[in-house]
């Protein structure tokens, strides 16, 4: 057999593997199968390559299955198979982690910050993502996004006045709806990309070691995050 045929063949049986375990151990249950089953299982990311994965099953019974001697096989998968094959298993069983690739230093702002203030960072430092905490209890997220509707809400009242006002009434104000949602370290990017297409108010996903608001920021990610890292690779 083929350098290529052993590697595919030793993936595919790793695939298979989890698969059963994912399963716990179904008996009498083709490769097939499991692929379906676990496909319609919630939070899978097994779906998106159902079909890849439905036709490396036909290549791998073609291997196995329909050599002519043990050193002669009809099918050799070609270098795509592989790599995609390795691609899959990398996937499912390794999945990539939202650290490190988001680890970033993350600053978080007092709840009595003036507004001013806030108004100041934006213009110097182009922040977008405001994390406000009362003596270390976190309290919300104020955006960018925010920060203008509250400014154009004002606006219409007449003259905007900032003097004495505080982030606490944008808090007030603006966010009725959660913006934010917080996750663990061993949260998956897969996780995360799910979380931004199904929560539609969603604006950021902050990380801290076990998810918890209240535990030290790690990481920040906004959908265009996970964009321009889509656009790099």
């Amino acid at each position: 057999m083929g350098e290529r045929a052993e590697e595919f063949l030793s993936s595919f049986n790793r695939i298979e593997k989890w698969f059963r375990e994912q399963l716990n151990n179904p008996t009498n249950m083709g490769f097939s199968e499991m692929v379906r089953r676990l496909s319609r299982k919630k939070d899978s990311q097994i779906s998106l390559f159902q079909d890849d994965l439905l036709q490396m099953a036909q290549l791998r019974n073609a291997i196995v299955h329909e050599r002519i001697s043990t050193d002669f096989v009809i099918a050799e998968p070609n270098a795509w198979a592989v790599t995609r094959m390795l691609e899959i298993e990398q996937a499912l069983i390794s999945p990539e982690k939202v650290l490190p690739r988001f680890a970033k230093k993350v600053t978080g702002f007092d709840i009595n910050i003036s507004i001013k203030e806030i108004l100041s960072i934006v213009a110097r430092k182009q922040y977008s993502q405001f994390p406000i905490y009362d003596d270390g209890i976190f309290k919300g997220l104020i955006t960018v996004r925010g920060l203008g509707i509250w400014l154009a809400v004002e606006s219409s009242k007449g003259d905007i006045q900032l003097e004495g006002r505080k982030a606490s009434e944008l808090l007030l104000s603006n966010y009725k709806q959660s913006n934010y949602q917080f996750v663990s370290k061993e949260t998956t990017v897969f996780q995360v990309e799910e979380m931004f297409v199904t929560q539609v108010r969603l604006e950021a996903i902050l990380i801290t070691k076990d998810g918890n608001p209240n535990g030290s920021l790690l990481g920040i990610i906004r959908p265009r995050d996970l964009y321009n890292n889509l656009e790099k690779e």
